[in-house]
């Protein structure tokens, strides 16, 4: 098995993109998701809802965030201390810090209501779910865990199913799905059985070893089309036909590092 891409997402629920090799930290891969988009009211928004901040790309340029979308000019964002505020990610209550009021109007101006930039300046601030990490497991600002998991072996039994239940229902067999709907951190190839990742405990990738905490449950986000943000059906139904158990869907699953290091494309990937 081999490491086929590495996907970083530096601004939460925006879109992402491909590095050839990225350094492994214990929150995360080193750059991803350390901004995230709140409303006026400083609540976090997510492309669950508004999947208009997919048409946000960010980039990183050195220490800074560079955002390019279809309707302004790029806009470069250099986070420094500023005041914090305090927002709800998910279980957690975390100090986030201000961009300032550019990258506000920015985003404000994407999405066609008010929202402002935030930085988690400091990644050691928020835990990981006591119930699957240890006491000093950190994720950035990730849904849960420091990074996710995919292969293409359980992407292509999942298109097969996809196009069976086309069949099934006489529809047009659709097109193959784009891993970018999941949003992994990192995808496998030359996995033999699909979904033997749910079985797997400790892997390794290159030099780096993770724990392998728990299958990754599905929100709504991979039924958004990731170039056209237009919602469809797919995958969930087919998944909730497939792949449900405790009353939700499942797809990929949840690494956390156990020590620093760098991952490359094409590294050799091992269970343990």
């Amino acid at each position: 098995m081999k490491l086929a891409s590495i996907h970083r997402y530096p601004v939460k629920s925006t879109s992402g993109h491909t590095v050839g090799r990225a350094e492994v930290e214990p929150w995360g891969l080193a750059g991803d998701r350390r901004f995230l988009v709140v409303d006026g009211d400083g609540a976090m928004l997510t492309a669950r809802k508004l999947p208009r901040l997919l048409a946000c790309v960010p980039e990183l340029d050195g220490d800074a965030l560079v955002l390019t979308g279809p309707h302004a000019p790029p806009l470069r964002v250099l986070p420094a201390a500023a005041p914090r505020t305090t927002v709800r990610v998910w279980r957690n209550d975390v100090e986030l810090t201000d961009c300032g009021d550019e990258p506000a109007a920015w985003l404000s101006s994407l999405l066609d209501r008010p929202a402002r930039l935030v930085w988690l300046d400091d990644p050691t601030r928020r835990p990981v779910n006591p119930d699957y990490g240890r006491a000093d497991d950190r994720v950035s600002l990730a849904d849960a865990y420091p990074l996710l998991l995919t292969t293409t072996a359980s992407l292509s039994r999942l298109d097969d199913w996809i196009a069976e239940t086309a069949a099934e229902r006489g529809e047009e067999p659709p097109a193959p799905l784009d891993m970018r709907r999941f949003r992994p951190s990192v995808v496998v190839d030359g996995v033999r059985t699909p979904f033997d990742e749910d079985s797997w405990k400790r892997i390794r990738i290159g030099e780096v070893d993770f724990r392998v905490v728990k299958g990754c449950d599905r929100c709504v986000l991979p039924t958004v089309d990731p170039v056209t943000h237009v919602s469809g059906k797919e995958p969930t139904r087919t998944l909730a036909r497939h792949r449900r158990w405790d009353g939700k869907v499942w797809f990929g699953v949840n690494l956390i590092p156990d020590a620093r290091g760098t991952i490359a494309q094409g590294d050799p990937v091992t269970v343990l």
